[in-house]
């Protein structure tokens, strides 16, 4: 535990993770929060990652629930959070088989083929084309993004995948999401302290990184509520592309 608390490699690692996984949970930025695991795995385990971070991610879902209190859509909700449940305990009962860069590959496709389908459908019929909610559609994804939220803290883009095509407003969408994944990753911690995963060492390290949570996460609902829906859209878009092609290098990199 002390190694691990002293060395500056962890902190040089985790510090900017924690800001960037806080502004996404803020709203800013979507998918770019999923850079949080990947960045600490550098210098430890993705497991260890996996396990330092969640903690953290309940006091983002704090913080990130009374800044967008009242703004949710109650019908994605109750399409999506059925599904996000079953997938965590397929998650769980699959957590010794899958891997967590099996999980990103698999994101990154999906994710990928996701933001080729919306730029065709820009190019043919317009940036603002809007579909409508579907609610298969919205079980199904929540499923996926339950599922890829317990096993690699990846529950973002199969999430985007259902919302960002339905154009709600930016303030709504956010809010919807803040709600998702803050009952996502509370139900997640009874599977997590099941498999053993908060230790001594893990949770005081997490202990020592949450002063930065509340700051990031208000920092990017601040960014969100300033952004019009022609700025948020394309941007968001736009880290969903980066996100995708970052997983699916990692795992054609763990493949080879």
């Amino acid at each position: 535990m002390t190694a691990l608390l002293l060395d500056p490699w962890f902190y040089a690692a985790a510090v900017p993770a924690v800001i960037l996984v806080g502004l996404s949970k803020g709203g800013f930025g979507g998918a770019v929060g999923f850079v949080g695991v990947p960045l600490m795995a550098l210098v430890i385990s993705p497991v260890q990652a996996a396990a330092i971070l969640l903690p953290i991610l309940i006091l983002m879902d704090v913080v990130s629930l009374w800044t967008w209190r009242g703004v949710f859509d109650r019908t994605i909700l109750w399409q999506m959070l059925p599904g996000s449940i079953i997938g965590i305990g397929v998650g769980w009962l699959t957590a010794s088989l899958v891997t967590a860069d099996d999980v990103r590959f698999i994101v990154g496709a999906i994710a990928f083929a996701f933001v080729a389908r919306w730029v065709y459908t820009s190019l043919r019929h317009g940036a603002d084309h809007k579909a409508e909610p579907n609610g298969i559609a919205g079980a199904f994804w929540g499923s996926i993004a339950g599922f890829t939220s317990f096993v690699a803290h990846v529950g973002g883009p199969p999430f985007q995948v259902y919302t960002l095509p339905l154009r709600m407003d930016p303030k709504v969408l956010t809010g919807t999401s803040v709600i998702f994944f803050a009952v996502t990753n509370a139900i997640k911690l009874v599977p997590y302290f099941a498999l053993g995963q908060f230790d001594t060492a893990n949770l005081t390290a997490s202990l020592a990184l949450m002063p930065l949570a509340p700051l990031a996460t208000l920092a990017g609902a601040w960014l969100v509520r300033r952004m019009r829906p022609e700025i948020f859209y394309p941007f968001t878009y736009a880290t969903v592309a980066i996100v995708a092609l970052k997983l699916l290098y990692d795992g054609v990199v763990d493949f080879m």
